[in-house]
């Protein structure tokens, strides 16, 4: 096994600690967030997403990594997302935690898991029969919301992470 994959997998071990910790592998918690009456999950995820943020874009400033970044097609990111909306909405947990709320004896979510996998095999053996259309409908190739807007990724990240702490303030002051 490599050192990446050693690596990995005590990042994912941390990450899931972290997720049975907050709560964030229960049922009811899944929901309130799509109700929008509980924000545990936000709150648990963006400061994740601000530390990931400040360390990517160091990172990449420092030369230590390059940043390979997927080509942006609306057609078929509109039409998964809608799908990963539907599936999250039915089965009331995410693939993370799934996982999450499995590992700690909640096995009703085998199901869903299950249901993720063949999900997955059905659309790999579909995807060469489908439509061809969709698959390139708005696609704006390898770009980053910086590109788009011609500024330097700072200046985006700044704007995100002072936006999600207004957020994470704003919830914690209305009690969500």
């Amino acid at each position: 096994m490599s050192l990446e994959l050693i690596e990995g997998l005590i990042i994912g071990i941390i990450f899931g600690f972290f997720l049975q910790r907050a709560r964030v592998d229960k049922y009811d918690v899944q929901i309130g967030a799509m109700l929008l009456e509980d924000m545990t999950i936000f709150k648990f995820m963006l400061p994740a997403i601000i530390v990931a943020i400040i360390g990517i874009y160091t990172m990449y400033d420092l030369g230590m990594i390059k940043l390979h970044i997927k080509p942006t097609i609306l057609g078929v990111n509109i039409l998964g997302g809608i799908i990963f909306g539907i599936g999250w909405a039915i089965f009331g947990l995410c693939p993370g935690t799934a996982g999450g709320a499995l590992g700690e004896g909640a096995w009703d979510a085998l199901f869903g898991i299950i249901g993720m996998f063949v999900g997955a095999a059905l659309f790999a053996y579909l995807f060469p029969y489908i439509n061809i259309e969709l698959m390139h409908l708005g696609d704006y190739g390898q770009v980053s919301l910086a590109d788009v807007l011609g500024i330097n990724h700072w200046i985006v990240a700044g704007v995100f992470i002072t936006t999600a702490i207004g957020l994470l303030i704003f919830f914690e002051k209305k009690g969500l």
